[in-house]
């Protein structure tokens, strides 16, 4: 009962204030009229004063006295050759404040609102955060606040702040859990993808040496290998990266869920996609915008010319079944990807924008999306309207 008397009473309050501007607007008005004449009226006074006392001289004087009576006469102008009616209040608006908008607001809370849950501190919901991502971490924060060497903590939550895209976060808690608890493949390819993602998907030269670092405590490491042939194609090392995606793809399982992105990488490098290769056959030929056997056998005789002209037509194909069936997130990924590869930022964008209209942002695939585009350096300002 106390809850619902404090609701009427600020409700009322607010409704006062609200209305308190309509109640005094045109009285306000003739007081600042009013106020004004008096000003220029002491100054007409202070001038007279000024010029006894021999302060200024005749001619200053009259310069003065015209402009002030200018003003003055300007000013009185305004107020009205009689007594005003008092003003007619704006009795719609009144009947809304007061009586329309506490019984929406009233219908809005009981429609929505949740009168029977009792309040929760945050020091309860702490206790139990339940899934909720957010009061996890500042949990997980509350505690390496008190206890900053608990490397534990730190493992734990920088694979978080990275997927709830806190990439500067994340880096400093892959600092701290490898300065803590030592390097591990896992650590130093989390830090490098902090790296990449603060300098908009490039490979920097530190980030390269970490990969490279990694790939000393686990030599075939694929996101290592992957990060390290992507430098290649960064630098304009096509040839490079085409053997260095190749190894990686002649070492991946062939069922690896990395194998269509490196195939990918492998044509528009020059090369054949590893997909007739028996031992590491890669992506599921039926997947849109994957290469068919033929298509690897017509690339093997092939121009490089001819081979970039068959890998836009395949983006291109890609392109056209994703617009007949969005629901491929997968597909997206690939068709965004290619396009920035292709160097072609616009269409990029716009499969960025569809892409997300088929899986919005606060989905796990539509920030895995926008994750995407920040590494790829792809304008993300718009995509989500």
């Amino acid at each position: 009962m106390l809850f619902w008397i404090l609701v009427a009473a600020l409700t009322a309050a607010l409704a006062v204030i609200l209305l308190y501007p309509l109640l005094r607007g045109a009285k306000a008005a003739d007081n600042i009229r009013a106020g004004e004449a008096a000003v220029y009226r002491d100054q007409l006074r202070e001038l007279d004063r000024d010029l006894d006392g021999g302060l200024i001289t005749p001619e200053e004087a009259d310069y003065a006295r015209a402009e002030i009576g200018r003003r003055l006469i300007a000013v009185s102008a305004e107020e009205p050759a009689e007594t005003p009616k008092p003003a007619r209040h704006h009795r719609f608006t009144e009947a809304f404040v007061l009586l329309v908008l506490p019984v929406l607001g009233l219908c809005l809370y009981l429609t929505t609102g949740r009168p029977d849950l009792p309040s929760q501190p945050l020091e309860a919901r702490l206790e139990n955060p339940g899934n909720d991502v957010a009061v996890l971490i500042t949990k997980a924060e509350r505690h390496l606040a008190e206890k900053p060497d608990d490397g534990k903590g730190w493992d734990v939550l920088a694979p978080i702040y990275f997927r709830t895209m806190r990439v500067n976060d994340a880096q400093v808690a892959y600092r701290n859990a490898i300065r803590l608890l030592g390097p591990s493949p896992v650590r130093l390819d989390g830090l490098a993808e902090t790296l990449i993602a603060v300098s908009d998907g490039v490979v920097t030269e530190e980030a390269r040496q970490v990969l490279e670092q990694s790939l000393t405590l686990q030599p075939n490491n694929p996101r290592a290998r992957f990060y390290i042939a992507l430098s290649m194609e960064q630098a304009g090392r096509p040839d490079e990266a085409r053997q260095a995606f190749e190894a990686l793809a002649k070492q991946s399982p062939s069922d690896a869920p990395w194998l269509p992105l490196v195939n990918q990488h492998i044509a528009m490098n020059g090369g054949a996609p590893a997909g007739a290769n028996p031992a590491a056959p890669g992506a599921n030929p039926s997947a849109p915008g994957n290469p068919t056997q033929q298509d690897v056998a017509a690339a093997e005789n092939m121009s490089a010319g001819d081979r970039q002209q068959m890998i836009r037509g395949m983006v291109e194909s890609l392109d056209a079944k994703l617009s007949e069936d969005p629901n491929n997130f997968e597909g997206w990924v690939r068709l965004v990807r290619s396009y920035a590869v292709l160097n072609d930022k616009d269409r990029a964008a716009g499969a960025l924008k569809r892409g997300l209209a088929a899986f919005p942002p606060p989905g796990e695939e539509g920030r895995q999306l926008l994750a995407l585009a920040r590494e790829l350096g792809i304008a993300t300002e718009g995509a989500t309207q």
